[in-house]
C-alpha cells in the first residue's frame, strides 16, 4: 500500500509541475529523487583522487537532477531514473573537467588514440601493433610510446566507466525501488553491475595476451608495474605503456565505436 501511496503522489508531483510549472512540485521532485545524486557521487567518488570531495560531486550532480527534472517528459513512458542518471552523472563529469589539471593536447591524443584503435581493430580484425597505430598515427614508434606514458600519468580514469543502462521497456516502479535497503542488495546496483562485469569482460578477453596479463597483474592480483615488470621480464616504463593501452582499447570497445563512454571516463580503481 506504501509504494502505491508513493508511486501515485510522485504521478501527482509530475502532473502539477508540466502542467503548470508548479515550483513547490519540482522542489519536492527534487527531494524525492535526490538519493539518485547521492548514489551516482558515490560512485564516481571512489574512482577520484582523495581530494575530491563526495559532498562537491553532489551539489554538481544537484544540477544534472534539476536539469533532468525540468527536460523529463513522463508521456514518453520510459523510467524518470533511467533518464535522469546519465544525466548527473554528465553534470558531474562536465564540472570536474572545468578544473582539470590535464592538458587539452593530452586528452585529445588520448581520444585521437581510441579512435584509430577502433578503426584499425575494425579494418585488420584483431588489436593493431605499435608499429601500426604510430604509422596511423603519423607519428614514430617512440613518439606514440611516449604519449602513452604521459597519457598514463594523467587518466584519472579507467574500467568502469560504463555504469547507466539504457531502457525502453516502458517498465514502472516507485522511487522506493531505487533506495538502498540495508537488509537487502539494490537491484538496480545489482543489474548495472551484472551487465557492467559481461561487457568489461567481454572487452578483456579481446585484448592482446600481454595486455590482457596486465590488467589481470594489476587489478586483480593488486601488483605494482614494478612488480609487473618483473613477471614478465619488461622495465616498468613497458609495463605502464602495456597498461595504457589496454585502457585505450576498452575504453574505445565499450563505447560502441561512438567515441564516448558514459560521463566519457574509466575507473581506475583496483578490483577488491
Amino acid at each position: 500500500m506504501q509504494r502505491n501511496v508513493e508511486a501515485t503522489e510522485l504521478k501527482d508531483l509530475w502532473h502539477r509541475f508540466k502542467a503548470s510549472s508548479d515550483q513547490r512540485a519540482r522542489e519536492r521532485l527534487v527531494v524525492a529523487y535526490s538519493p539518485l545524486v547521492k548514489y551516482v557521487a558515490g560512485r564516481l567518488a571512489s574512482a577520484l583522487p582523495a581530494h575530491v570531495e563526495e559532498a562537491d560531486l553532489i551539489s554538481y550532480g544537484l544540477v544534472g537532477l534539476i536539469s533532468a527534472i525540468e527536460r523529463f517528459e513522463p508521456e514518453r513512458e520510459i523510467r524518470f531514473e533511467t533518464y535522469a542518471i546519465p544525466r548527473i552523472r554528465g553534470s558531474i563529469i562536465d564540472e570536474l573537467r572545468t578544473q582539470d589539471w590535464v592538458p587539452r593536447s593530452v586528452r585529445a591524443r588520448a581520444r585521437e588514440i581510441e579512435q584509430v584503435n577502433l578503426r584499425l581493430e575494425n579494418k585488420l580484425q584483431r588489436a593493431p601493433t605499435d608499429g601500426e597505430m604510430a604509422r596511423a598515427l603519423g607519428i614514430d614508434v617512440s613518439a606514440f610510446n611516449e604519449s602513452l606514458i604521459q597519457i598514463s600519468h594523467s587518466s584519472v580514469a579507467a574500467l568502469d566507466e560504463l555504469w547507466a543502462v539504457s531502457d525502453a521497456s516502458g517498465d514502472r516502479f516507485s522511487l522506493l525501488d531505487t533506495l538502498e535497503d540495508p537488509q537487502a542488495a539494490d537491484p538496480v546496483r545489482l543489474v548495472v553491475a551484472h551487465e557492467l562485469k559481461d561487457r568489461v569482460a567481454a572487452s578483456i578477453a579481446a585484448l592482446p595476451e600481454r595486455e590482457r596479463l596486465v590488467i589481470a597483474l594489476y587489478y586483480y592480483e593488486n601488483l605494482t608495474l614494478r612488480e609487473i615488470g618483473e613477471v614478465l621480464g619488461v622495465t616498468e616504463s613497458r609495463v605502464s605503456q602495456l597498461h595504457t593501452k589496454a585502457v585505450l582499447r576498452l575504453r574505445s570497445h565499450m563505447s560502441d565505436g561512438d567515441g564516448d563512454t558514459p560521463a566519457g571516463e574509466l575507473s581506475r580503481a583496483r578490483v577488491p
